[in-house]
């Protein structure tokens, strides 16, 4: 009886009014609104003569505030749909599977336009950048990386562009590229299952698109990051193209596949010229040693000045290692810069970083990307535009919104702990206040939240 007692007294009725859920959705949709990503949007997708009942830049940017509060189904919009009281009239999923069939290639380029406007107001009001890190210390003033690199979303059902994978999966093969400096989701580009992992037109099309994202002014120095998949001449060539426009300086950091020519290499390798790798604080780490490879190799139809570089480790138990690994019981990897300047063991830590964006892979899955909507490709492919938008309206609020852990919370923590907070609504001297309970544990920080959101200027 002891275990029960606690609910003896409790009745559950269906009769409440003025209770609001999901409290932080309000928050994401008045950023989107203040940040002036609805109003971009809205004027991306405007279409002459043509009024409908439910403007669509606010269809999108509702979509994307239910995929950012854990929504995984176009129906899920009914969570925000009746909270009028709230929200005001907010489309059916009828009309949200309109406003998606709608977005072919010319509206997906204007809601790139109109995500790269937004997102230059919303890093002026950053103020600074933050920068991004590795082995304990900022990669460099002004620098912004980019991660491109792509995954597998699983399909279980027969969709349109759903195919047997290289992971002996079924599904599809998106590449995206993200962010490591603030961990926004800067361009996705759906592809069917058996897209190639190093296809050279998929990667520079999600580059160019991403690049494009960024604003101008931050464009003066750009670090790309990616695993083997983009090393391709197709890819460091562009690369290195784009360094040599004026103003603008591009360092590359691309995995690098281990050939019969690296193991001969390898091989070559006297003891000494092996330096201890460090790790992610900076420290030295035991076991990883790092050494170029340069020199030892034929690489006069890759780009000037490009440097390959070599890292081993011994495996941990029952690692997996190949014929050539098991020879000496190292397990090595590989990547190539154009980066000159700097030591091996730094430039190979500021590679590895790059595994960030595994991270941020799952936790886009977490927020969208793990379950595409529909059987029709061009459909799923303007979904997973909103995933990204979704993905970016959540960094948005941590980065100006919130602070302490909530402002380095996963998707997850931050849905339990702010997004589906419940208050109650209270109309009173013309005004509508939503009252958080004061025994909230994040109350204080949802309230400020709100503050700080609501003194963002109103977009011109």
């Amino acid at each position: 009886m002891q275990f029960t007692a606690w609910s003896r007294d409790l009745r559950v009725t269906a009769d409440g009014t003025g209770v609001v859920s999901h409290v932080g959705a309000v928050l994401l949709r008045m950023l989107a609104d203040r940040a002036g990503l609805t109003q971009a949007v809205s004027a991306g997708l405007a279409r002459r003569n043509c009024w409908p009942g439910h403007d669509r830049g606010r269809v999108l940017v509702d979509l994307a505030v239910m995929i950012a509060d854990g929504g995984e189904a176009i129906c899920d919009i009914d969570v925000l749909r009746h909270q009028g009281e709230v929200f005001g009239p907010v489309a059916s999923a009828a009309t949200c599977w309109r406003a998606l069939d709608e977005i072919g290639d010319m509206q997906l380029r204007r809601i790139g336009k109109a995500r790269a406007q937004v997102r230059a107001r919303v890093w002026a009001l950053l103020g600074q950048l933050p920068a991004a890190r590795a082995a304990g210390r900022d990669i460099g003033d002004g620098v912004v990386v980019l991660d491109v690199d792509s995954t597998i979303v699983l399909a279980h059902s027969d969709k349109d562009g759903a195919a047997p994978t290289y992971k002996h999966s079924y599904g599809f093969h998106p590449i995206l590229v993200t962010c490591d400096n603030t961990g926004e989701l800067l361009a996705i580009k759906l592809r069917p299952g058996n897209a190639g992992a190093n296809t050279a037109t998929d990667h520079l099309a999600v580059l160019e698109q991403a690049v494009a994202q960024i604003p101008a002014a931050h464009r003066r120095h750009l670090l790309v990051r990616g695993d083997s998949a983009a090393a391709t001449h197709a890819v460091l060539d562009w690369l290195v193209e784009q360094g040599k426009r004026r103003g603008r300086r591009v360092e590359y950091s691309i995995g690098w596949a281990i050939g019969e020519p690296e193991r001969t290499a390898i091989a070559g390798i006297p003891t000494s010229a092996w330096s201890p790798a460090i790790n992610a604080d900076g420290g030295i780490r035991e076991g990883a040693q790092v050494a170029e490879l340069t020199g030892l190799l034929q690489l006069d139809s890759w780009p000037d000045g490009m440097r390959v570089i070599v890292r081993r480790e011994r495996p941990h138990p029952g690692a997996q290692l190949s014929l050539f690994e098991e020879q000496d019981g190292w397990r090595y990897t590989a990547f190539v810069t154009g980066t000159k300047i700097g030591a091996l063991q730094w430039l190979e830590a500021r590679h590895r970083a790059h595994a960030r964006v595994e991270d941020r892979i799952r936790t886009s899955k977490d927020t969208g990307l793990g379950r595409l909507p529909s059987r029709e490709f061009a459909i799923n492919q303007a979904w997973c535009t909103t995933v990204a938008i979704a993905v970016d309206l959540i960094r948005w609020l941590q980065l100006l919104g919130l602070t302490g852990d909530l402002a380095l919370a996963e998707p997850k923590r931050l849905r339990y702990r702010v997004l589906h907070t419940a208050a109650r609504l209270v109309h009173g001297q013309r005004r509508r206040r939503l009252r958080i309970p004061a025994t909230w544990p994040w109350a204080t920080q949802i309230t400020a939240a709100f503050d700080r959101i609501a003194a963002i200027p109103a977009p011109g």
